[in-house]
């Protein structure tokens, strides 16, 4: 594990199931929110980087009565925005760029992506869809089956090599490899004139890969309920494995690396 220290300046947390349980009494503890709080009066930055996207996580932020919130969100694991004056603004010129690249690369594979789509619905038994983010988007009826499907993902995108499956338990949609939470996150640091070193980044899934990562966060941090391959790649990094599940588990990471006592 890391040597203990002060001197972080970003804090990237997932969402779901890394600060945030649905059916939990308090949704977000109110002790993370009360040093979430004391960070941003330090002028520490908090970035929530979800693969929700920005109205699904603004509904359940309303919901859990969180009274802190982020200074920055990246939502579908890619569009960042900024906590400007009580609401959340795109933040440019990446959010243009990101629907460009997406819209340029989709409509390019148009005909290979609906052939695909059509290919694997007729082969598995799983909720295949499209939305605003990606032309094909699956719900697998378990891990296993996901499994397959993701097999078949990855042997398209070699073929189509802008493009990534990216996946969160039984869910996955399409995303072009330029952009993920660990390349959001970068461009954060950019913009706040930080760095790698200054930054801690949690996660508990295989979405948040990407930003777990020393080159994008020096501090790194799953909780205990994390999945053994994020575990796998948090310990190689020197990251922090915690003892405590979700929020707690970050909290007990903070304390580890000396942001609070």
């Amino acid at each position: 594990m890391t040597t203990p220290s002060a001197d972080i300046r970003i804090v990237s947390t997932d969402f779901d199931g890394t600060i945030h349980e649905d059916f939990a009494h308090a949704p977000i503890p109110d002790l993370f929110q009360d040093r979430m709080l004391e960070f941003q009066r330090r002028s520490g930055v908090w970035v929530i980087n979800t693969g929700r996207h920005l109205a699904s996580l603004l509904e359940s932020l309303g919901r859990a009565r969180a009274r802190a919130l982020p200074d920055f969100v990246v939502t579908v694991e890619r569009e960042i925005h900024r906590h400007v004056r009580g609401h959340y603004e795109a933040v440019e010129p990446w959010h243009t760029a990101c629907q460009t690249d997406h819209q340029e690369v989709f409509s390019r594979n148009d005909s290979a992506l609906r052939a695909l789509f059509s290919g694997l619905e007729s082969r598995f038994d799983a909720t295949f869809y499209d939305d605003t983010w990606s032309p094909l988007c699956v719900i697998a009826r378990s891990n296993a089956q996901m499994d397959a499907i993701q097999d078949e993902l990855e042997a398209f995108c070699r073929s189509v090599v802008e493009l990534v499956p990216v996946r969160n338990d039984v869910y996955l949609r399409l995303s072009h490899r330029r952009y993920s939470k660990g390349t959001a996150l970068q461009e954060i640091q950019r913009l706040l004139g930080l760095t790698a070193a200054q930054t801690c980044a949690a996660g508990d899934h295989l979405n948040d890969l990407p930003m777990l990562r020393r080159e994008v966060a020096h501090w790194l941090i799953t909780p205990s309920n994390g999945l053994s391959v994020v575990k796998d790649q948090v310990r190689a990094e020197g990251g922090y494995l915690a003892r405590n599940t979700c929020a707690a588990g970050i909290l007990e990471g903070l304390e580890a690396f000396g942001l609070f006592r």
